[in-house]
């Protein structure tokens, strides 16, 4: 049987390089690994840390073309970062003026939630601990 042993990366492609980067580590704190930029694709490759684990590319690239997200189109429907308080967390995004759904409770789990998006309207959940 194959074993995998976890999530090795998300790699996600935006459409505007500088106000992604600014929205996945300035307002989300993701670390900053690395930032290369590949001369032959006209493209940034932006290495991100989620709890001290990398986790995160940033692609940049010419002219993406735009992907459905939403209602529930197939492929990814979402990406989810577990936080320790949702409460301070929705205040932090507000505070920066994120639009932030309502907080919601998982009727299997009993834990709270909620969903907001990043500048492309890739919808990024957080799940409280």
């Amino acid at each position: 049987m194959l074993k995998l042993n976890r999530v090795h990366h998300i790699a996600i492609i935006c459409s505007d390089y500088q106000k992604s980067k600014h929205f996945y580590s300035e307002i989300l704190g993701l670390k900053i690994v690395r930032e290369v930029y590949r001369e032959e694709r006209k493209s940034y490759k932006l290495d991100l840390e989620v709890g001290n684990q990398y986790q995160v590319e940033l692609f940049s690239f010419p002219d993406p073309l735009a992907r459905p997200s939403r209602p529930e189109a197939a492929g990814l429907r979402h990406l989810a970062f577990e936080v320790d308080n949702i409460d301070e967390a929705v205040t932090h995004m507000r505070a920066a003026d994120v639009t932030v759904e309502p907080i919601r409770t998982d009727e299997f789990t009993g834990k709270r939630f909620t969903f907001f998006a990043d500048p492309d309207g890739l919808p990024i959940e957080f799940y409280e601990k």
